[in-house]
């Protein structure tokens, strides 16, 4: 199996750079914020953190491609690095320090590195295929996660972002009945959910509408630490559409409450 200690080193070091580039800004009194053209906001700390990732990597792996939220997609080949400045904009916009930047590595479209970094909370989460998956605050002061062992939905923590989007999707009832069915149930949302299911807090997070940027660095932080990520379909990684991760022992049935009722399968086809 290849090693990917040094891209894993790298990751560490652009989070630092990102960290102090995003912390910076957070809370200023000039932070200029725009709404895109599919209505999120974005601001300048968002630019600044995705130029900064990007000069590191022209220098330090200019043969890789980049793909990243802000900016246009660069290079071409079986590396890329998939990039979001800052995930959780709408949170850092207004003030919410639950926010982080994400930073992974993807090889003929498998995640091999991922790094999730959030400064103000105080916590770094990061994984190489095969090598296990941390938190910490550097790379040298880490501790192994793992997901939880629960087993029955009826006992389990649902992390989840917001209702509307599964309505959206034709999956309203089935997100809803799954809310009333959970032991437990919050709206951490972004990044948070993810990270809480590979350390075994929670034990299963979904949204239903996030792009490759939002997804690339969780996947393989959660399949490290055992458990695993799909699209709301059940297929696995993070190429398909919105996102389902579990500690592994849900996620059958969890995929399976989630799916459109037959006549909106119909629908689409």
């Amino acid at each position: 199996m290849a090693s990917y200690t040094d891209d894993l080193r790298l990751a560490h070091l652009m989070a630092d750079n990102a960290d102090s580039i995003a912390t910076n800004r957070f809370r200023a009194q000039d932070l200029r914020v725009e709404t895109k053209p599919d209505r999120t906001a974005v601001s300048d700390a968002d630019k600044a953190v995705e130029e900064a990732l990007r000069r590191t990597l022209a220098t330090a792996r200019p043969r890789d491609a980049v793909h990243g939220e802000e900016m246009a997609d660069t290079g071409y080949g079986p590396r890329q690095w998939v990039l979001d400045p800052i995930d959780g904009t709408a949170n850092y916009v207004r003030g919410v320090p639950v926010w982080a930047t994400l930073i992974a590595l993807m090889v003929e479209g498998r995640v091999k590195v991922g790094v999730v970094s959030a400064p103000l909370l105080g916590r770094r989460w990061w994984a190489a295929e095969g090598e296990g998956a941390f938190v910490g605050k550097t790379l040298l002061k880490g501790t192994p996660i793992h997901v939880s062992g629960v087993g029955s939905v009826e006992d389990a923590f649902l992390s989840y972002s917001s209702v509307g989007g599964w309505i959206a999707a034709g999956r309203g009832q089935g997100f809803v009945d799954l809310l009333r069915d959970a032991d437990r149930t919050r709206g951490f949302g972004d990044f948070w959910s993810y990270m809480l299911v590979a350390e075994g807090a929670v034990d299963m997070a979904c949204e239903p509408e996030l792009a490759l940027h939002d997804k690339a660095a969780l996947d393989v932080i959660v399949r490290e630490a055992g458990g695993r990520f799909t699209d709301i379909d059940g297929v696995d990684g993070p190429h398909g559409p919105g996102a389902i991760a579990t500690n592994g022992r849900l996620h059958a049935a969890l995929v399976e409450r989630l799916r459109p009722p037959v006549s909106e399968q119909g629908a689409d086809s």
